[in-house]
């Protein structure tokens, strides 16, 4: 996208980089919107399908900015060299198209993944949490073949064979994908929406002030306001200070079919629950800003990546804008041999199940973002040093004596932060979140990458201007041999290193999550079949005699 806003928009590098930025931004603030609609009012399946139409209508509109020479800047005078600059209503066109889309993404990304568990998740199930685990892997691993196909396929076809052929493939995948996903309708599991968030969260907040002077009671005395079918009817000790808006002050407050007359006055202790597992998450959630920032430095490696020697096997080159797919490589070959070999076969070697907690796979993930980004400074100062020493200073085209796939190892990196922490996010998020707000959950990681795109802008326009001081060159000059990215790339890395010990403090105060409270792994432990006969045995052995007073309390399993 950078390449077609410099070239048929005439952007200049940082103004077409800011305007990706705050698009991806939208787009991943728009998630939140969705999963609020979807989890208060539409529920999650009509989210999907009304956000299908409109990806589909903006990658229609983008394809028609291909397709319309009206719809952008016309060619330069090949005489004069004159250039149109871009009309407003050629942007407008153009921010439709990203509008639409960031809507599209708004509804899908937080509810596919959510609406996807749905159709698995069942808590009577005892190995419910592998297979939860597994679904949210997969689903990764799915996506990052898409995005393969994406910076492979699509790239090249946009390379060779011009944009409207490259916008016009995408949308027609978009009107198959929800053709298909309408097709299917009457096979899905369809929950439906118990609450309004939102007001759900106001009113927990308001009664928590407003009660403040109340003296709290034991968590097991008999004060606490919950319906018959709710999830908890006890609050818990953290936050302790929320648990008053859920304090039965008088018995006038409640009904004698158990419902308050007066809902305004009073909140149920799931409600309260919702909005303190929300606020309890979002240090550790927070520590994965600083990944997303080093993540969406790929249009600076895709400069690299075009001044350097690209070939693969005689002639063949792959494209500059494709090299982010060995980023994306790694996230699948990771997801595949993690669940299908690692685990199985360190498992097989300790005798017992064996299994990365969500906060281990997330703190792993950040070290490899930093590590990315160190790589990067390193791999970039080399390719600055050769361009210079083949004195191609001025000459941001020419071609450095240096292979491109010296890029690979800090995208492989780049993919193995992803895999590791977006995906051990999700599924912290997804199990200390109540089913109410799974939507939600599945909308945390894409929320923080929505403000590392606008923390990413503000640090690029930042660094480019206390570098351009005293008319000096930008570190982050269109002039990527006159510039200075290493020492960008050095920059995200010691704010990295920062940010790897502002997690360990999280996860310390976090303390232990639904997974370690449960004992994960315990639940997946296999009996054999003779000693599973003998518990079975036992059991009914204690269920006859219990009138005679024989009773099975309690089994230990070493």
């Amino acid at each position: 996208m950078i390449l077609y806003l410099i070239q048929d928009y005439r952007m200049g590098l940082t103004q077409g980089q800011n305007l990706i930025f705050y698009w991806s931004a939208a787009t991943n603030f728009s998630p939140l919107v969705g999963a609020l609609v979807s989890d208060s009012y539409l529920g999650r399946y009509l989210t999907i399908a009304i956000a299908s139409i409109f990806s589909f209508l903006g990658m229609l509109i983008l394809w028609l900015t291909a397709m319309i020479p009206q719809a952008r800047p016309g060619p330069c005078d090949p005489q004069t060299q004159d250039c149109k600059s871009t009309s407003t209503s050629q942007y407008l066109v153009l921010l439709c198209s990203f509008f639409l889309l960031s809507i599209g993404a708004g509804g899908i990304r937080p509810c596919s993944m959510s609406f996807g568990a749905d159709q698995i998740d069942n808590k009577d199930n005892p190995m419910n949490q592998k297979m939860l685990e597994r679904f949210f892997g997969w689903y990764y691993a799915s996506a990052a073949v898409a995005l393969l196909l994406a910076y492979s396929a699509i790239v090249y076809i946009q390379e060779h064979f011009e944009w409207k052929l490259g916008f016009g493939v995408p949308a027609i995948l978009m009107s198959l994908s929800a053709f298909l996903f309408f097709l299917a309708s009457s096979l899905y599991i369809k929950r439906k929406v118990k609450t309004n968030l939102l007001s759900s969260f106001m009113k927990v907040t308001i009664l928590s002030y407003k009660n403040r002077k109340l003296t709290l009671p034991s968590v097991d005395a008999n004060m606490w306001y919950s319906l018959t079918d709710s999830e908890r009817h006890r609050p818990t000790d953290k936050l302790r200070f929320m648990n008053k808006a859920c304090i039965i002050r008088n018995p006038e407050q409640i009904g004698p079919d158990e419902i308050a007359p007066n809902p305004l006055n009073i909140c149920t202790v799931d409600q309260v629950e919702e909005l303190k597992a929300l606020i309890r998450v979002l240090p550790l959630w927070s520590t994965s800003i600083m990944m997303s920032i080093n993540i969406s430095q790929v249009s600076f490696a895709l400069l690299q990546a075009k001044t350097m020697d690209r070939r693969l096997i005689g002639d063949f080159k792959i494209p500059a804008g494709s090299f982010i797919m060995f980023g994306i490589g790694a996230i699948f070959i990771w997801i595949m041999l993690y669940d299908r070999v690692l685990i199985p076969l360190a498992s097989k070697i300790r005798g017992k199940p064996v299994h990365l907690g969500t906060k281990e796979r997330m703190g792993i993930g950040l070290i490899c973002s930093f590590m990315s980004m160190v790589v990067s400074a390193i791999v970039e100062h080399v390719r600055r040093t050769k361009a210079i020493e083949q004195g191609l200073k001025d000459n941001p085209d020419g071609l450095v004596n240096m292979s491109a796939y010296w890029l690979v190892l800090q995208h492989v990196l780049g993919g193995l932060a992803q895999a590791f922490t977006a995906v051990a996010q999700t599924e912290f998020c997804y199990s200390e979140f109540p089913k109410s707000m799974s939507s939600i959950a599945s909308a945390m990681f894409g929320l923080g990458t929505a403000f590392a795109n606008l923390l990413a802008s503000a640090i690029l326009s930042t660094v480019n201007n206390v570098t351009t001081k005293g008319g000096k060159e930008s570190w982050t000059s269109t002039n990527i041999n006159k510039g200075h990215y290493e020492r960008y790339y050095a920059l995200l890395a010691i704010m990295s290193a920062v940010n790897l010990l502002y997690f360990v403090v999280c996860s310390w105060a976090y303390g232990p999550c639904v997974e370690q409270n449960n004992g994960f792994g315990l639940e997946n432990i296999r009996v054999s079949g003779s000693l599973e006969e003998e518990l079975l045995q036992v059991s009914k052995a204690g269920e006859k005699d219990d009138d005679q007073g024989i009773v099975c309390n309690q089994i230990s399993i070493d």
